[in-house]
């Protein structure tokens, strides 16, 4: 008999329903223009919704002083702090959707550099989440990797004292690994595991899921760092793994001969699309 199984964790985390639910409450709130900077969150479907209400994605701080003044959100990945002190300089009202998760990390970054610590982020240095943690110490004390290789390659005095953290979204597997190698330098270590917990369970249970099925469907954002760390995740336990982004994306005749099939989604993908996902495979089925 054929099967769907869906990540009971699938979909929106707490972080992006949040930011979403934010830039819809200001919809018709004001007679003012309602700007994001940069994407609320990584999911194209969700950001063209909000564009067609009205909302405009901003990138610079430079594009926003030529427009007229509204209301920016902030989005779910955060900003720098002096990207959010010159908002409110501007003359905007600044709404902040960073992620609770998110801004904690911003507070230790704050606090271990203020104390003199190395501080080394785990994470991609072009994600805007990492971007926006960077942006809260100084850039002296500050160094980010992503690999072993360039774990090894860290260098500081014995007597350094070593704050680690992390992207929220990190495969929290390979977080373990880099600390690991870090921890064998002999410095005076602090941890501080940020990978959020809605991040590993559905790690852990995508995982799960697909040593248990025959073809594994991810659905997410071509942007989402969360759905890219997912689907790598899925391909290592299910060779027959599919990145989409909706429906339209998947070729339902690949399914034909399978039996078994699991679904699971980034963080930044809305209930409505993987329901749809859901539906049409089963229709195949």
């Amino acid at each position: 008999m054929k099967t769907v199984k869906i990540a009971k964790s699938a979909g929106f985390c707490f972080g992006v329903k949040r930011a979403v639910d934010m830039v819809y409450h200001q919809i018709g709130k004001k007679d003012l223009p309602i700007y994001t900077y940069g994407p609320i969150i990584h999911n194209e479907e969700v950001v063209k919704d909000l564009q067609e209400k009205g909302v405009r994605v901003i990138d610079s701080l430079d594009q926003l002083r030529d427009l007229p003044k509204g209301i920016v959100v902030i989005r779910s990945h955060g900003v720098d702090r002096k990207t959010n002190q010159t908002l409110e300089q501007e003359g905007f009202q600044v709404v902040d959707a960073t992620c609770p998760f998110v801004l904690k990390i911003h507070r230790y970054v704050e606090e271990y550099c203020r104390k003199g610590y190395q501080i080394i982020i785990v994470g991609n240095p072009n994600h805007p989440e990492v971007e926006g943690i960077r942006g809260w110490g100084n850039p002296e004390q500050i160094t980010v990797i992503s690999t072993s290789q360039e774990a090894e390659k860290i260098n500081f005095s014995k007597d350094q004292k070593v704050c680690i953290v992390s992207q929220t979204t990190f495969n929290y597997k390979k977080f373990q690994d880099l600390v690991e190698i870090l921890e064998e330098k002999g410095y005076d270590i602090i941890v501080l595991n940020t990978i959020c917990n809605a991040t590993e369970e559905r790690q852990t249970q995508s995982r799960a899921l697909a040593k248990e099925v025959d073809a594994m469907i991810v659905i997410g954002g071509s942007n989402s760092s969360n759905t890219q760390k997912l689907f790598e995740i899925c391909k290592e336990e299910c060779e027959n793994t599919y990145y989409i982004q909706t429906i339209a994306d998947l070729d339902l005749q690949k399914l034909e001969s399978i039996d078994n099939v699991g679904i699971t989604a980034g963080a930044s993908t809305p209930n409505n699309i993987i329901e749809e996902v859901q539906t049409n495979v089963r229709k195949q089925f």
